[in-house]
């Protein structure tokens, strides 16, 4: 048996044109090396992309079967290494990535790639192969970084309304929010690290809401009251891909991966809090329940699936999916989350039920998760979009950020008991979540449904 063996150090980005040896062959009568050069390739573009580990795998497994290869893959976050097993012969690939994101609009690509190569990929060169996944690569972000601040100044600007803010609330997270996610894409496009791109974003998202509060404060009376709504201009930060992901990829049995992604995602939340803490301190804000709006419950229910169509195109625009796609998402999430909510408030929202307590908030969330996933699985089949760029952007929403700054901030001021609480129950809600999406995709996907 053969064994070969090609890896790449510090991210040194690989020439796929100098590691190939038949370019203009057939890719299925190609040479081992150049068929897992097609495979990686491909797992590399999905990694890249921020979809979860099942995915990669299950995209190099059907790209695989249409060279004739057999491939073992172990994926973490940012790498993977891919044995191609071939006749007699082994070849065994390294791949890393040098950072992580999201990109919705490049999985669709991706998709795109794979049912062309299952219907025609034994027709086509090595070269071109490569040529199409090289469109791929090099496929520029939909959006510009104003466009992306905008994106998620409406998305916290609605989810400050359903967390409960009102107005002055609400535009104060818009401004803040805009101007905090305009500076991180900016830093983010010049090549920075995430983490200084994240601490910079959030401590300006945060210091322009009080700016804007301070603006407001001179034209309208007892503006200086609405401090809470501090906290809704930082939710852009929110790591909803990866927390979803983990969570999914945990179900698979993905643990390295899962854990990885869960890690990443827990690294960006407390460094967001804690810079959300330090704002706070510094200029003697505290977290406090919004005031009531007064709104009846046909209103609020109007209001909240307005909103929540707005939050999710928000968040689906910052994962780069295109309008389409986003609205598509945004459809969905206006339905599930604002189930979820009426849920939540069953007693007031649906008298005629004779209810006297709500639902727990993590069983809407499961509950929630789960309509999401039913109703992409359903979008996908009529419009072709990815099924992950649907539902995640659809329940990022219900992401419980209110309830992990405050188990942060109660954290930081030695408060156990507020502490436990929040994070308890924050917790308990962002892990329903993939539950309810795993068990939607096991009632409609029989890819994901049986072991592989």
């Amino acid at each position: 048996m053969h064994h070969g063996v090609r890896a790449g150090a510090l991210h040194m980005k690989t020439d796929w044109r100098q590691i190939v040896t038949a370019g203009d062959e057939l890719a299925v009568d190609a040479p081992l090396t150049d068929k897992s050069s097609i495979i990686c390739r491909t797992g590399m573009l999905m990694l890249a992309s921020g979809t979860g580990a099942w995915r990669v795998r299950d995209t190099m497994n059907r790209v695989a079967a249409v060279l004739g290869v057999t491939v073992h893959v172990d994926l973490s976050l940012l790498s993977f290494e891919c044995t191609c097993i071939e006749g007699g012969h082994c070849f065994n690939e390294v791949v890393s990535l040098p950072t992580t994101g999201v990109n919705t609009h490049r999985i669709w690509m991706m998709e795109s790639f794979l049912k062309e190569i299952e219907t025609y990929g034994r027709r086509f060169t090595v070269h071109e192969y490569h040529e199409m996944l090289k469109t791929v690569e090099s496929s520029k972000p939909d959006y510009a970084p104003w466009q992306q601040g905008l994106a998620a100044a409406c998305a916290c600007g609605a989810f400050v309304f359903l967390l409960g803010g009102g107005p002055i609330e609400m535009a104060c997270a818009f401004a803040g929010a805009g101007v905090g996610n305009f500076a991180r894409s900016h830093i983010l496009k010049q090549g920075l690290g995430q983490f200084s791109a994240l601490t910079f974003g959030v401590a300006l998202a945060c210091i322009s809401y009080l700016l804007a509060l301070l603006g407001l404060g001179q034209v309208i009376p007892g503006a200086m009251s609405h401090q809470e709504g501090y906290i809704g201009a930082m939710l852009f930060v929110i790591p909803g891909f990866p927390l979803i992901t983990a969570g999914l990829d945990i179900a698979k049995l993905d643990m390295r991966s899962g854990i990885e992604r869960l890690s990443y995602a827990v690294s960006i939340i407390v460094m967001a809090t804690l810079v959300g803490w330090m704002v706070a301190e510094c200029v003697g804000l505290a977290p406090d329940d919004f005031a009531p709006l007064g709104l009846s419950p046909l209103a609020l229910t109007l209001l909240r699936i307005l909103m929540s169509f707005v939050g999710v195109f928000g968040f689906s625009v910052m994962f780069n999916s295109p309008v389409k796609m986003a609205a598509a998402a945004g459809l969905i999430g206006a339905v599930s989350n604002t189930l979820r909510l009426t849920l939540v408030d069953a007693p007031t929202m649906l008298p005629f039920l004779g209810l006297s307590v709500g639902m727990p908030p993590e069983a809407a969330a499961f509950i929630g998760a789960l309509v999401s996933g039913l109703l992409a699985s359903l979008a996908e089949i009529k419009l072709t979009y990815p099924r992950i760029a649907l539902t995640v952007p659809s329940i990022v929403i219900m992401v419980p950020g209110l309830y992990l700054y405050r188990s942060m901030y109660y954290m930081c001021t030695f408060d156990t008991v507020n502490m436990l609480g929040w994070f308890v129950r924050a917790v308990l809600i962002v892990a329903f979540l993939p539950v309810g999406l795993g068990v939607a995709r096991t009632l409609t996907d029989p890819r994901w449904r049986h072991t592989s």
